[in-house]
């Protein structure tokens, strides 16, 4: 196979493109294709403070190298979670997080879960019923408060994440599977700001996961190759199995799903939107940060019902 720009070896076939890059076209395409996403979508500009969540892991930190390369303000974000599971996992995640960091000489803001709040993600799952026995639940109710969190106080414009297409078209398999509505209408490339809350982004919404392996592993960055260990047996796995399948037989069948459905909202051709009631926010009095429920919002309630527990 050969390259379609320079007709040398391809080191990267992508089916569902019908595209074949050598090495140094393909670490020219992911940061263009990027730029156009970033446009497209409205994502963000050149003047605005990015400020990217980073876990150790090839998409977030593929995410930051390429905005960095494309010119972008973009700090580092990463959150200690005190997750181990015999192989220290968070430990591993943040070193590498920093050896990036140090690399390249970018900024990463570095918080401990477990020193802000007294609780470990595993140690808050075990006291919530949230996690039915596995922090999943618990650890994106934490990320979400968290990085919204920063954002907000450090004055950031924006928060960008490494969701790539497998990401985003497992969630919305699941979604629709169950026909959650409200989750529906959230899911896209940018998640506009509101009142307290940080605009969310994904600029790496379109690229297939093994796009960004090769990324990471063409541009020799060290990431995290293991998965979480609370994440084996998750649905999200399941359905990104299952939509590998789907792949396999039809190239192209998730970018197909995913943009088929950003089409059907835009246009408003999702009959959801009439019957989805949009809740009212108000501040959390203990931490300031919007919330839907009368009292608390869930992160905190989660940390106090844990820190009593243990008291």
């Amino acid at each position: 196979m050969k390259c379609r720009k320079c007709q040398n070896k391809a080191s990267v076939h992508m089916r569902q493109h019908k595209l074949a890059l050598c090495k140094e076209h393909y670490l020219e395409w992911v940061p263009e294709q990027t730029e156009r996403f970033i446009k497209k979508y409205q994502m963000f500009t050149r003047e605005e403070k990015i400020l990217v969540a980073v876990s150790g892991g090839k998409d977030s930190l593929s995410l930051w190298d390429i905005l960095m390369q494309l010119g972008y303000q973009a700090d580092g974000l990463y959150l200690g979670l005190g997750i181990d599971g015999g192989i220290g996992y968070s430990h591993e995640s943040q070193r590498l997080s920093e050896k990036f960091a140090n690399e390249h000489n970018l900024k990463l803001h570095v918080v401990d879960i477990e020193k802000e709040y007294g609780q470990s993600i595993p140690m808050l799952a075990e006291s919530s019923h949230r996690g039915y026995g596995k922090p999943c639940a618990v650890c994106g109710l934490a990320k979400r408060h968290e990085m919204n969190r920063i954002a907000r106080d450090l004055g950031y414009d924006v928060l960008a994440t490494g969701h790539n297409l497998d990401d985003e078209a497992a969630v919305l398999f699941g979604n629709t599977l169950s026909w959650a509505s409200e989750y529906l209408l959230r899911q896209g490339p940018v998640l506009p700001e509101a009142d307290g809350l940080a605009r969310k982004v994904k600029p790496l919404c379109r690229f297939y996961e093994r796009e960004m392996t090769a990324y990471a592993l063409l541009s020799g960055i060290e990431y995290i190759y293991e998965e979480c260990p609370f994440a084996e047996g998750s649905q999200s796995i399941f359905y990104k199995e299952t939509l590998n399948q789907l792949e396999t037989t039809r190239p192209g069948a998730k970018l197909t799903f995913y943009l088929k459905f950003l089409e059907a909202r835009k246009s408003g051709e999702l009959f959801i939107e009439k019957n989805v009631k949009q809740g009212l926010l108000h501040a959390c009095p203990k931490c300031g940060q919007p919330t839907s429920t009368p009292d608390l919002c869930s992160f905190c309630r989660m940390v106090e019902k844990a820190n009593v527990k243990t008291e």
